[in-house]
């Protein structure tokens, strides 16, 4: 008899509990998921979809998986329940709707190397303030007057170093060549320079780990970059802690010739915001720009018509100059003039794709054309496999710089977001093409190049020539 009334005074506990995980169930199911294979417990299809390819093609996973489930299927990746999408609307979606349906969420072993505080993983509020001091400092002001300046002084020194009839390492040069221009932007150092030299070094151990797994063991590359971030942000601290006892010094405030400077005159960022600033704009301001560049030489050398119509454009420009009587160097009239070189950038990104994907979080249910995105799935925009779809590009594996002139190419449509888009869209887009217009300028007025060794980019996801890009170049002197 006791144990009836025991019974019966749990039965209603038992029952709701009951219904509820009925209910659960039944919302559960009441998904209209995308098609797709959710894969391995945890690990999911992770490996298979970071599997290195060659990045001027979609790759053989995104192509089966297109093929088999569409333009938006699910999988499991990093670790979460994840919504792929190639469709170029359902990706502008996900971008304008920044903050409302959809936040920033890249993996935590990214945040780790690159610091809480770093604009790729913030979100709300503090990346709007942190974004705001990017633009700010690359306005298109200061664009026109010190960067173009800047830009062409610094490419005039990698390109006047290189050797005719030698083997050149051209991702290495490209890499110098941005890394130069960002330190000396960002805080001021001079190329060649003992300090310069070492955050070079420690910058390279860093990028290294980034592209690593994110083991964080005795021996591995992101251990090392980890100590190599450590460093860096000390030399960072250093120069910051120099100039503000300096000014302290003189009574004089800060200058703010610089984003250091800028920073320490003009905002109330903590010394660890600020230091994870710095570093998040030595990366963005370095790495992108160097493998568009590099890219770019990669892909010129197989269209000699290209380089050909790239020549006779900027010897006009040149030509125009000397006419004019003007002796300086290249200012932001002459980079309007160079109209074919901009179709040349454009397709550039459009076929090497150097941010293939992004990492986006639902912050609520989400619907779209007819598909359930359940709050919490993590959706990952591709925009390499919109770039290289013949749907929205005519034989999209050809490198064809003439595809975007006379509007032909709209780069303000969904099928083009090479930068992303949105309140996240990539704050230094105008400095990137400048240094590639200002950079492929000098590149075709005097020199002529090889592929010295078969080299072709790779995507590990981050795009890399695993040979560096070894070229062979030649003097071809077009002004006499």
């Amino acid at each position: 008899m006791p144990e009836l009334v025991f019974f019966f005074s749990l039965a209603p506990a038992i029952l709701a509990l009951i219904l509820l995980l009925k209910l659960f169930k039944r919302k559960k199911k009441s998904y209209n998921l995308p098609p797709g294979n959710m894969g391995w417990p945890y690990l999911g299809e992770t490996l298979g979809y970071l599997k290195p390819y060659c990045a001027i093609t979609t790759g053989d996973f995104m192509e089966q998986h297109i093929s088999r489930y569409g333009k938006i299927y699910k999988s499991n990746l990093f670790g979460y329940p994840t919504i792929v999408s190639v469709d170029p609307e359902l990706n502008r979606y996900v971008l304008q709707n920044e903050g409302r349906l959809f936040e920033c969420s890249y993996p935590s072993s990214l945040g780790g190397i690159l610091g809480k505080w770093s604009m790729l993983v913030l979100v709300g509020d503090m990346h709007k303030n942190m974004r705001m001091i990017s633009v700010n400092f690359m306005s298109s002001a200061r664009l026109r007057t010190h960067l173009i300046q800047d830009v062409e002084t610094q490419a005039l020194l990698v390109l006047k170093s290189w050797q005719v009839d030698k083997k050149i390492l051209a991702q290495d040069e490209a890499k110098k060549f941005t890394f130069n221009l960002i330190v000396k932007n960002i805080m001021s150092m001079e190329p060649g320079t003992p300090e310069s030299e070492k955050l070079r070094r420690e910058y390279i151990t860093f990028m290294k780990g980034i592209i690593s797994a994110p083991l964080n063991l005795p021996g591995t590359a992101y251990r090392r970059a980890l100590k190599s971030r450590s460093n860096i942000l000390q030399l960072i601290e250093h120069n910051m802690n120099e100039r503000l006892q300096k000014t302290n010094g003189d009574g004089k405030k800060v200058e703010d010739d610089d984003l250091l400077g800028w920073v320490l005159k003009h905002s109330n960022l903590t010394t660890e915001q600020i230091l994870d600033l710095i570093l998040s704009m030595l990366f963005a301001g370095h790495e992108t720009s160097s493998v568009s560049i590099s890219l770019a030489i990669y892909l010129l050398q197989g269209c000699l018509k290209a380089v050909e119509e790239l020549r006779e454009e900027h010897i006009r420009i040149a030509k125009a100059k000397e006419q004019a009587g003007q002796r300086s160097g290249l200012n932001w009239e002459d980079y309007k003039h160079m109209e074919f070189t901009q179709c040349v950038i454009n397709e550039t990104l459009r076929l090497g794709n150097v941010v293939r994907f992004l990492h986006r979080k639902t912050l609520k249910d989400v619907q779209y054309k007819g598909y359930d995105i359940p709050c919490g799935w993590k959706v990952l925009p591709v925009f390499a496999a919109v770039h290289l779809d013949p749907l929205n590009f005519d034989q999209p594996h050809a490198f064809n710089p003439w595809r975007w002139q006379n509007g032909k190419t709209s780069t303000t449509t969904n099928n083009f977001m090479p930068f992303g888009g949105g309140l996240r869209l990539c704050a230094g887009s105008e400095l990137a093409k400048l240094e590639m217009a200002i950079f492929i300028h000098h590149l075709v007025l005097n020199y002529d190049w090889d592929i010295a060794e078969p080299d072709q980019p790779f995507a590990y996801p981050f795009v890399e020539f695993p040979k560096g890009l070894p070229i062979k170049v030649y003097d071809h002197q077009c002004l006499t």
